[in-house]
């Protein structure tokens, strides 16, 4: 199963923002802790890292045109705010899943809105370093009930 994982703004700096809400690693670091967890479970992961809701939208859209069968996105605080990123996400076939790391619900008010969210199949947050985990899991899952 070929699955793109979609990192939005601020992600690149994981393990210097806000460590107590999103802990010490980096996003590399939570890439390897990821795909360790993941040794043995029929994958290959794309991880995908912009700062720039366009390039979002332009990866979002070449989706279709790659062997990709699932999508793993976290798009940071354009959740909350990106119509076009909403958009874009309606244009992908695959299943998809919108992770955040934190609880959004026990945030500030306006991270309560995610605008993206019913653009995908499936929310998941909370989980801190796990959620990439459990949202790959979540997906092969997901891919394999549907055979």
């Amino acid at each position: 199963m070929n699955i793109l994982i979609i990192n939005g703004p601020n992600l690149n700096m994981l393990g210097q923002r806000e460590p107590a809400l999103y802990g010490s690693q980096t996003l590399d670091e939570l890439i390897k802790i990821t795909e360790k967890k993941l040794t043995g479970l029929p994958v290959n992961l794309e991880w995908y890292q912009s700062n720039h809701e366009g390039e979002i939208i332009d990866k979002l859209q070449k989706v279709s045109q790659l062997d990709i069968d699932g999508l793993v996105i976290n798009p940071g605080g354009y959740s909350h705010s990106s119509v076009a990123i909403l958009d874009a996400l309606k244009l992908v076939k695959c299943l998809k899943i919108e992770v955040h790391l934190t609880n959004t619900h026990t945030r500030e008010e306006f991270r309560k809105t995610r605008i993206t969210a019913s653009g995908v199949d499936f929310v998941l947050e909370g989980l801190k370093r796990d959620t990439y985990t459990a949202a790959i899991q979540i997906l092969y899952q997901m891919k394999e009930s549907l055979k």
